[in-house]
């Protein structure tokens, strides 16, 4: 593994946020396959917030829907890493100033309030673990020109996670039937999405069990305290002008992100 080129393509992706400056797709120079250097990059621009002192908050899971998975030509999801400055509440204002070409996706957001250390997680070790679901929007934004992406450039770009919004209401997991959960978004009364909890990998604990199996093989387990971000219930719909965008999730009520200029 070249750390030469782990540090200029994670570099190269850096500035790009940084400057508000999409760059060309970074698979052009990664061999096809080689996850173990994509996830490098990854992983070293995450270093390199944390040498900023930012503060991981938990993970995001990108490419939970099967249609999305065929286009990028891919059988897996993928995962980035969700930072406490990329945290808003419903309502709360995020400056269209922060992104370069951002969409919105409505997601069922899992904290989880014990750790997830075993090999090989269940659904009743998810359930267990976890402390309660809410409704979440999250933004994302790639760093790639023209959102020209195939598998490896979003997973080096840390998922193409921006910034994502945490609704206000908490529900426990035996209240809810995640797979059965129907979720509508509209921009100004005009309806821009709408899905289901079974388009996240059948059922977005399918996800959550995914991501705490991967990341404990990886030595960073999901802790209590962690936000987890199951995937996408619908389309994204791209964000062109300050507004708002509200999900409504059954059970799970609504929540709302707010651009400004």
């Amino acid at each position: 593994m070249s750390e030469q080129l782990i540090h200029t393509l994670a570099g190269r992706l850096r500035e790009a946020e940084h400057a508000r400056r999409p760059v060309a797709p970074v698979r052009r120079e990664i061999a096809p396959g080689d996850m173990a250097l994509t996830y490098a990059v990854q992983q070293a621009n995450v270093d390199a917030r944390l040498a900023q002192g930012e503060r991981i908050v938990g993970r995001k899971i990108g490419l939970t829907s099967l249609a999305v998975q065929q286009q990028l030509g891919v059988d897996r999801p993928d995962f980035g890493a969700l930072f406490a400055n990329m945290a808003y509440g419903d309502g709360e204002p995020m400056p269209l100033s922060r992104l370069i070409q951002p969409k919105v996706e409505a997601e069922i957001a899992l904290v989880l309030e014990r750790d997830l250390t075993h090999e090989k997680h269940s659904f009743a070790d998810i359930m267990s673990a976890t402390a309660y679901a809410v409704a979440a929007i999250e933004v994302v934004d790639s760093r790639i020109q023209d959102w020209n992406i195939r598998f490896v450039d979003t997973v080096a770009d840390n998922a193409s996670s921006a910034l994502f919004v945490l609704g206000s209401r908490p529900v426990p997991l035996r209240k809810l039937d995640l797979a059965a959960c129907r979720m509508t978004m509209d921009r100004a009364g005009e309806q821009v999405s709408k899905g289901i909890g079974a388009a996240c990998l059948g059922n977005p604990l399918n996800a959550a069990a995914w991501l705490a199996d991967t990341m404990v093989k990886l030595g960073t387990p999901l802790r209590a305290g962690d936000v987890v971000l199951t995937g996408a219930l619908g389309p994204m719909a791209a964000v062109t002008q300050p507004g708002t965008f509200t999900a409504q999730l059954d059970g799970l009520g609504s929540v709302r992100a707010v651009f400004s200029e």
